[in-house]
């Protein structure tokens, strides 16, 4: 009798110590999750506020502006309603892209910079690594396809031009997210005009550009 109670209590003891190692065990789990959601929360926190102080710096910047293709210039228009363009090389076309039109480009889109991503998080991209006309992936698409600023660009580009091009989220996705994009965020894109053509003509044969 004596023996099978101090059985029991070694139970007991072995039963309250295994307790304690479960319970500290997702303790900490729980606190190493709460530390990760803190991490993704402040990463984007006050997400729409940076992205507009992000258009005011844009606009202030004195980079070249175009108001986006929805909206003609009878009236004075929102840094928002502007893309803004940094031209990294200027090709020798004179001509542009319509709406209707298929153009065939490189291009990487990205978001706003934070503190994981400092040049911003690559979203979508035709190429990979520095742009090179020689070896740099080509995209074929629709120009009226794409969303307001991405096709505001693609309208005022010639043949042979390289832009880096800021995109307020209004002329975006706005308030809805769309993949890895997050609402209200801005986007910045690096876009290569190769070549366009209107419905109806034939298709050039792909090639890269030689300088």
């Amino acid at each position: 009798m004596v023996r099978m109670t101090m059985n029991m209590n070694c139970i007991k003891k072995w039963l309250v110590y295994m307790g304690v190692i479960l319970f500290t065990f997702h303790f900490s789990l729980f606190i190493s999750s709460c530390s990760e959601d803190d991490s993704v929360t402040d990463e984007y926190a006050n997400w729409q506020e940076r992205n507009d102080a992000m258009t005011e710096q844009w606009a202030a910047s004195g980079m070249k502006k175009i108001r986006v293709y929805t909206q003609d210039d009878t009236s004075a228009g929102k840094n928002s309603d502007y893309i803004y363009v940094q031209v990294l090389e200027a090709g020798d076309g004179v001509e542009s892209p319509f709406f209707t039109d298929t153009v065939r480009v490189g291009y990487r889109g990205r978001m706003i910079p934070t503190t994981s991503y400092t040049d911003g998080y690559v979203f979508d991209e035709s190429y990979i690594g520095d742009f090179s006309w020689h070896t740099a992936g080509m995209s074929t698409f629709y120009c009226g396809g794409m969303v307001p600023g991405f096709t505001t660009a693609l309208m005022n580009m010639h043949r042979g031009d390289h832009w880096r091009v800021y995109v307020p989220y209004p002329l975006a996705y706005n308030a809805s997210t769309n993949g890895a994009v997050r609402a209200y965020s801005n986007l910045i894109f690096d876009i290569a005009m190769l070549d366009f053509w209107s419905p109806g003509d034939p298709h050039p044969a792909f090639r890269s550009r030689r300088n």
